[in-house]
């Protein structure tokens, strides 16, 4: 059994805002730093190896598949009861936007539960700065939010503060909801790392496990840290020497 639509409505649009890290913004003035590349930033993603063999990767929009599924970021779900998070999707579905640095990934758990997403973007830390305090308002201001999955698939959500990592200061949510009687849970959480955003997601049906979505979350930073030789909460960017100096 997979995990019901509004779940992966909820993971299609924190993915979405995710990508809002980074559409759109004025160009600035001093000489841009040294970002990393899409390849970089995908080795710096969450992997089955990470996880442990109960995961699967869910295949990519480029992946060779008998059924391809869509994109996670793909065909935004209608969102209501946050303006600010619903204002971020509508931005990133109607700003053209330069384009960005930008990877993202799917774990999947035994019958789909639970699921782990990751999206990392890279973007000059001043317009970084400015997306991830939207992004940090947004978690501040929504106290529900409804995914309209379908007619029969609309699920409300509670949303409520929480900490996943060691930075308490780290915008994190927990999100509980029902649909037809199962129980439905998330835990999303955003962190900058210089010149890169990353927003994590755990999502989960009949139970509420916020120790394995913190531990996943803390492995997720620790790799990011180690892979792009920079810290959680940092706005200084990697030297460019680091960066042009990333295996891929």
């Amino acid at each position: 059994m997979s995990l019901p639509r509004p779940l992966h409505a909820l993971t299609a649009a924190v993915l979405v805002a995710a990508a809002t890290l980074g559409p759109a913004g004025a160009a600035v003035a001093d000489p841009a730093p040294a970002l990393p590349s899409a390849d970089q930033l995908k080795s710096a993603l969450l992997g089955v190896d990470d996880l442990g063999p109960d995961y699967t990767e869910a295949p990519t929009p480029d992946s060779p598949s008998p059924s391809p599924s869509p994109s996670p970021s793909a065909d935004p779900t209608p969102v209501t009861g946050c303006d600010v998070l619903s204002a971020l999707i509508t931005m990133h579905a109607t700003a053209p936007g330069p384009a960005t640095p930008q990877a993202e990934t799917e774990l999947d758990g035994q019958d789909g539960s639970p699921m782990v997403t990751e999206s990392l973007t890279a973007e000059d830390p001043g317009r970084l700065t400015t997306d991830f305090n939207t992004a940090t308002d947004a978690f501040k201001t929504c106290h529900t939010i409804t995914f309209n999955a379908g007619t029969e698939d609309s699920v409300t959500f509670t949303v409520t503060p929480v900490t996943l990592g060691d930075r308490q200061d780290a915008p994190a949510v927990r999100l509980d909801g029902t649909l037809a009687g199962v129980q439905l849970n998330a835990f999303v959480g955003i962190e900058r790392f210089g010149t890169v955003g990353m927003v994590y997601g755990f999502f989960q049906r009949e139970s509420s496990d916020a120790q394995t979505a913190s531990m996943q979350y803390r492995t997720a930073v620790a790799k990011v840290e180690r892979t792009l030789g920079t810290t959680a909460g940092s706005t200084t960017p990697p030297t460019a020497s680091a960066v042009q100096g990333m295996s891929v």
